[in-house]
């Protein structure tokens, strides 16, 4: 039996020029910072993963040296542990299963009892555009096979957002699936910004029915429980438009509350940042057997995009998520960029991706980029 003998975290920088003006964040962004983690085992397999950056996690990583690398429950339990006290260590779950499917030579997404490796995606954007370039960014999405796109709301003023929807619903019809960002979930560190309160959303989602949007997301601070109950109910009772939300979602009771209460249509956590695969495939499981939708938040890096791609695949399937998110908003957010620590970028065809049968992620690290963007930060200036 091998047992884990390494774990070593690096972190890198993308400069980028031109910036990235990302909606969410007021700043935008002139660096993409990637934290790699790898966990090696004494017969020489190595996992990978990448999310957080893992600051303080030298003090623990004792509690896994020498120990099985196969024991995920165990190690998924210590990590549970380190994220209550300290910062979210979820990549090494990612990597740890990475380490496990290298090991028996078998896909995570079959581990995690998927039977299709193939998943529809739809086109994550993220920079604020005017209407016209909006709409020009829809027709290139349907002219490469996507059929559903994402918007981003947070311009000045909730009317220059619905604007946007309603020329990109004028320009493309029913042509394209649209989903509604509001980001009101959570917020960057330096962003003071209030979320809206229940009438606010309510209001808006009253514009967004009319438009036909299929889901509207984050409209509510990720903690209000009660204003999502009750904006569900407002919006089930006269559409069929979802709520979404759980993106920043963190502890496993949080989950069980969402879905006692019914808050949410579709549930969206990050492998990477939340509770890895051990704990989103069992909710993956809970939520699709609920009769409600799972489908990741993938925003990050490649790393982070295949992590996720392999837990809808492995716990919820295409019956389950309808969607998968793949982020994508040329010229500031490309492929280039958002995969650059992978030798080999994913690739979107017609607006699906297949899953590879190799074992664990199928990651393969680009060693010489990492060299390059090498960095002792893990910023995004």
């Amino acid at each position: 039996m091998s047992e884990i003998v390494a774990i070593d975290i690096t972190h890198h920088q993308l400069p980028l020029d031109p910036p990235f003006p990302a909606s969410w964040d007021p700043q935008p962004r002139t660096k993409f910072p990637v934290t790699v983690v790898r966990v090696r085992d004494s017969d020489g397999n190595e996992g990978v993963g990448s999310g957080d950056t893992m600051h303080g996690f030298a003090d623990h990583a004792r509690y896994f040296i020498g120990e099985d690398p196969l024991a995920l429950a165990q190690h998924a339990s210590r990590l549970s542990n380190i994220d209550f006290h300290g910062g979210r260590p979820w990549p090494l779950d990612v990597a740890l299963h990475d380490l496990a499917g290298r090991i028996s030579g078998t896909p995570v997404w079959r581990t995690l009892g998927g039977t299709s490796p193939r998943l529809r995606l739809y086109a994550s954007t993220a920079v604020h555009r005017s209407p016209p370039e909006m709409v020009a960014t829809a027709q290139r999405m349907l002219a490469e096979g996507f059929d559903a796109m994402k918007v981003r709301f947070g311009r000045p003023s909730i009317d220059d957002d619905l604007a946007i929807v309603s020329a990109v619903r004028d320009a493309v019809g029913d042509r394209l699936t649209l989903m509604v960002d509001c980001n009101q979930g959570w917020r960057m560190p330096w962003d003071v910004a209030q979320p809206w309160h229940l009438e606010s959303a309510w209001s808006v989602a009253q514009r967004l029915i009319a438009e036909d949007v299929y889901w509207m997301e984050e409209p509510l601070h990720r903690g209000d429980y009660d204003g999502m109950t009750e904006l569900r109910h407002r919006v089930r009772a006269t559409s069929s438009m979802r709520i979404a939300g759980g993106e920043m979602t963190r502890e496993p009771y949080e989950f069980r509350e969402l879905l006692r209460r019914d808050c949410l249509d579709v549930f969206q956590p990050d492998v990477v940042c939340t509770q890895g695969f051990s704990g989103l495939a069992p909710l993956a499981r809970q939520v699709v057997a609920a009769g409600k939708l799972f489908t990741a938040h993938t925003w990050g890096n490649g790393i982070g995009v295949l992590a996720n791609l392999h837990l809808v695949a492995g716990a919820a399937g295409h019956a389950g998520s309808q969607w998968v998110e793949w982020p994508y908003d040329p010229p500031e957010w490309t492929i280039e960029r958002r995969d650059y620590p992978l030798a080999r970028h994913l690739e979107a065809q017609g607006g699906w991706l297949s899953l590879a049968d190799e074992p664990g992620l199928g990651a393969v690290l680009d060693e010489t980029m990492l060299a390059r963007t090498a960095s002792n930060r893990a910023t995004f200036q």
